[in-house]
């Protein structure tokens, strides 16, 4: 269905306001048209670029502070967290990431995303991995987009642990999950 230019622009905003991490390519591809055009009815409506968006609802998100690890040591960009709940990730997998030879991402920078992440949602100044239990569900290629989510099970003050379950996904299919047992100094 071809849309009008105004048709074409409410939509994207009401698009952007139920997804604000959708790409330009998959707008293009759900308006049928092309990325450039994308980005100049962006342009017209005063809407930032993708980075920008993550950042603006990262920073809206963050009323709690991070104790565990610099926010600059996660690996990915946080985008939501509820310290001792949950918390939300995003990793943009890049040439960087992925084996030269077949275009996969290598496996520690999913792992990396979802510990760091482990980390990061516990309401302590110490948190470290005691073990994990880890399965790599299906290959991450360049360009793809994984999102991580932490969700705490359980905390055991008297052995000072808690257990954290990731889902990685890209494009809501499963790639990678996780159980984190973490040490933590104290339990509040």
């Amino acid at each position: 269905m071809k849309y009008t230019k105004k048709e074409r622009q409410r939509l994207l905003l009401e698009t952007l306001d139920k997804n604000p991490f959708i790409t330009d390519e998959n707008l293009a591809s759900t308006f049928k048209v092309s990325v450039q055009t994308i980005r100049l009815d962006r342009m017209e409506l005063s809407i930032p670029e993708l980075r920008e968006r993550i950042k603006s609802v990262a920073a809206h998100n963050f009323e709690e502070e991070v104790k565990s690890l610099p926010i600059d040591e996660v690996i990915g960009e946080i985008i939501d967290i509820d310290l001792d709940k949950q918390a939300i990730s995003l990793l943009d997998i890049t040439q960087d990431h992925v084996f030269a030879r077949n275009g996969i991402a290598r496996g520690h920078h999913l792992f990396a995303q979802a510990n760091s992440l482990a980390v990061a949602v516990i309401n302590d100044e110490l948190a470290l991995t005691r073990k994990s239990n880890i399965t790599f569900v299906q290959p991450v290629k360049a360009g793809d987009r994984v999102i991580a989510k932490a969700v705490v099970l359980s905390s055991d003050p008297e052995k000072n642990s808690t257990l954290i379950k990731v889902t990685s996904k890209v494009e809501n299919e499963t790639v990678f999950v996780g159980e984190f047992n973490m040490y933590r100094e104290t339990m509040t």
